[in-house]
C-alpha cells in the first residue's frame, strides 16, 4: 500500500496588536496568534515566514489567497519572544526605510493589521554543551543571537559580537554574565563590512569545545567559515553559521542562490 503524503498546511492568518519602534532601526510588532497550541514552548530563535498582503488588500481575500494561492510575497523572519499563556508573539523587523516590503509593511503597521504566518522551524541551537561559546549577528541575525543568549545556561562563558548601525540600536539582553558582549557601529550596512570576521580573528581563542552561533550578510559567513573549520578546527556539528541576506540581492534571490549551493554537482 503506497503511504500517505503529508499535506503542508496554508500559513495562519495573524493580526497586529501593537508595533514599537525599540531602536532607531528595529520594529517590534506583537502579533496575536490563533491555535497557538501547536507552536512549540521556547521557540523564540526560530526562523518563520512571514507573508505580505498588498497596501489594500481585504483580510477574506488574503485569507483566501493563504490558502489557494497565488503565494503572497513572503520574508524570513525570527520568532523573538513567544507568550503562549496570552496567545502572543513578537516578531522584530529591521527598518530598511521604503526599500523592502517587510520593512514598509512593519513601518505602517497598526492594530488589526494582519499578515500570514508559517512555521516556527527548530531553534538553531537545541542544546548547549560547549565549554565556551562565540555568537555574533549583524542586525538581521539580533533577535536569533539575542533569543540564544537568553536561553543558554547561566554559568556560560564566551563572546558575542553585535554589528548594528549606530549606537542607539544596542539592546539590553539577558545574557550568562560570562558572555562578553561587543557592540560594532557600521553606520551603512548597504556598504561591506569586516568589522566581525576581523575582531574574531583576533581572539585569544580558548582551550575546550566551541559552539557558535553566527548569522548575518552572506560574505561574513563565506569569509568565517574556512577560519573555524580549518584554522581553528570546530567541527561543523558545533557551528551554526548562515547567510541571512547577501548586499545586492532581495530574499527570492539570495534563498535560490542558497538552494542552488546546497545541490550535488551533477
Amino acid at each position: 500500500m503506497k503511504a500517505a503524503t503529508k499535506t503542508k498546511s496554508a500559513p495562519r492568518l495573524l493580526r497586529v496588536i501593537s508595533t514599537a519602534r525599540i531602536t532607531p532601526n528595529m520594529i517590534r510588532v506583537t502579533f496575536s496568534v490563533p491555535d497557538i497550541g501547536p507552536i512549540p514552548d521556547a521557540c523564540e530563535g526560530a526562523n518563520c515566514k512571514i507573508f505580505l498582503p498588498e497596501p489594500t488588500q481585504a483580510i477574506e481575500d488574503f485569507h483566501q489567497q493563504l490558502t489557494d494561492g497565488p503565494r503572497p510575497t513572503v520574508r524570513t523572519y525570527t520568532v523573538r519572544h513567544i507568550r503562549k499563556a496570552l496567545s502572543e508573539m513578537d516578531i522584530d523587523f529591521v527598518d530598511h526605510g521604503e526599500g523592502g516590503p517587510a520593512s514598509t509593511w512593519a513601518r505602517t503597521a497598526k492594530p488589526n493589521d494582519f499578515c500570514g504566518f508559517a512555521g516556527p522551524g527548530t531553534v538553531k541551537l537545541p542544546a548547549f554543551y560547549a565549554d565556551w561559546y562565540l555568537l555574533a549577528a549583524d542586525m538581521s541575525a539580533l533577535p536569533l543571537v539575542a533569543a540564544t543568549l537568553e536561553a543558554m545556561p547561566r554559568d556560560a562563558q564566551g563572546v558575542a559580537f553585535f554589528e548594528i548601525i549606530e549606537p542607539r540600536d544596542k539592546i539590553t539582553i539577558n545574557a550568562p554574565e560570562g558572555i562578553v558582549q561587543h557592540w560594532l557601529v557600521h553606520p551603512d550596512p548597504h556598504r561591506p563590512s569586516t568589522q566581525i570576521p576581523d575582531a574574531i580573528r583576533t581572539l585569544e581563542w580558548p582551550e575546550g569545545r566551541v559552539q557558535t552561533c553566527i548569522a548575518g550578510e552572506s560574505s561574513t559567513i563565506t569569509a568565517l567559515r574556512p577560519f573555524l573549520h580549518q584554522t581553528k578546527g570546530i567541527e561543523r556539528t558545533d557551528t551554526y553559521l548562515s547567510g541571512y541576506w547577501k548586499l545586492g540581492m532581495v530574499e527570492d534571490e539570495h534563498q535560490k542562490m542558497k538552494r542552488e549551493e546546497t545541490l550535488p554537482p551533477s
